[in-house]
């Protein structure tokens, strides 16, 4: 478990706290306004919060896009939804560093919240370095001698190396904000403390992550059993030598997927009994839902889903688990005739007594569709950050606080 101060180690009554949050956000390509507000509410009703309430001067650093992105634009829209949610006046300043941004700072009083511009509007901030190196950029530099507390609270930009996210925890007392702690904390029953059986589920078309992350939990332990969906189910099951068809095969070639066969190849000789691939496939015929079992293949029809042979096993197992990690849907969701194995599976998940964990963005869309939300131990909206984190490899944003400074070096 990663070991890390938070909030309660800390009295912030009075400091100047700057907070780096994640408040990217879908974006109207149009009008430029936010259309989602979901991780600015997460942070509103959290931390941010907390925060107002404890008499904090706070200071928001965040980031919304790239440079030359549809989605890259000021932060001005965040602020002010932001202060609709927290029903408190909320200032915002088109400054990152500047005199403008300092002269805020200093007139903040205590509960007032200020959201600086968007960080990336800085070149200097998307260079990945160590924290000491970044400690010495412009932007610490600038904002670390006003502030008394730096708060991390973007896990899902944690795999980052950024200026905003590593660097002001070199010469500033950091901690873990609210959503930061409950990732971490929700992540550590899962990877690092799991209770077991422990069943890893994984689907969707990333399948070169599933291939890392099922070689780092099945090679330390972590995972009983691995269930593959998706494409990640189509890409094992060519490994174990089924030829798929024509359609299937040309796009994992086309995807240039074929390359990790040897890899999962690899996997299934130390691994075998803990790898459960499909029996039976659905796939679509003009349209229509068919089910094959495997013996049946190769098809020249597009695979779209499991069968509910396989459906079978694997809810089955789910039911037995004490701790579950799922990402990644089981086939085409989004289309009714193929959302059977994707539904039936995160059923078995959400009914279950088991910790469970999801993430990913499909995987987090569906389970709203169904109405599972309530019903999940833990849903990460991190992305990367969650992949990497499964994959067993240390994130500079984690790492950063673990090691952070305990008093003012500015």
């Amino acid at each position: 478990m990663a070991k890390f101060k938070t909030l309660d180690d800390f009295e912030v009554k009075g400091k100047v706290v700057l907070v780096r949050v994640d408040f990217n956000s879908e974006i109207d390509p149009k009008t430029q306004n936010v259309t989602s507000d979901v991780r600015i509410r997460a942070h509103a009703e959290s931390t941010l919060k907390e925060l107002a309430e404890k008499g904090a001067k706070t200071v928001i650093l965040a980031h919304q896009g790239r440079k030359g992105d549809v989605d890259y634009t000021s932060l001005k829209s965040h602020a002010e939804m932001l202060q609709k949610i927290l029903g408190c006046p909320v200032k915002f300043i088109d400054d990152v560093f500047g005199n403008r941004a300092k002269e805020a700072i200093r007139e903040l009083q205590e509960g007032e919240i200020l959201v600086l511009e968007n960080v990336r509007s800085w070149d200097g901030e998307t260079k990945n370095n160590s924290p000491e190196k970044q400690s010495k950029t412009e932007l610490v530099q600038n904002l670390a001698p006003l502030a008394d507390l730096f708060i991390s609270d973007a896990f899902s930009v944690a795999h980052r190396g950024h200026v905003s996210i590593v660097g002001f925890t070199a010469v500033l007392p950091s901690v873990a904000g609210r959503i930061m702690e409950r990732e971490l904390n929700s992540l550590g029953k899962a990877l690092e403390q799991p209770e077991h059986p422990c069943i890893y589920v994984m689907g969707g078309a990333k399948a070169d992550d599933s291939l890392e992350i099922s070689k780092y939990v099945l090679s330390n332990g972590i995972a009983d059993y691995f269930l593959v969906g998706g494409v990640t189910a189509q890409l094992f099951l060519a490994a174990k030598g089924v030829n798929l068809g024509v359609p299937t095969m040309d796009y994992l070639a086309e995807k240039q997927l074929i390359r990790y066969i040897p890899g999962i190849k690899a996997l299934f000789d130390q691994y075998e009994d803990k790898i459960l691939i499909p029996t039976d496939l659905a796939i679509n015929v003009y349209g229509d839902r068919d089910e094959i079992i495997i013996d049946q293949l190769p098809t020249n029809y597009a695979i779209f889903d499991l069968g509910h042979k396989t459906v079978a096993t694997y809810t089955k197992l789910i039911a037995s688990a004490k701790a579950t990690v799922v990402s990644g849907p089981m086939g085409v969701y989004e289309t009714p005739q193929f959302n059977y194995g994707t539904k039936a599976v995160l059923k078995a998940i959400a009914n279950s007594k088991a910790f469970s964990l999801a993430g990913g963005g499909n995987t987090i869309a569906a389970i709203q569709e169904y109405g599972l939300s309530t019903k999940m131990g833990y849903i990460s909206t991190a992305g990367g950050a969650l992949t990497e984190f499964l994959m067993g490899k240390k994130l500079p944003g984690v790492l950063a606080l673990e090691t952070a400074t305990e008093t003012k070096k500015i």
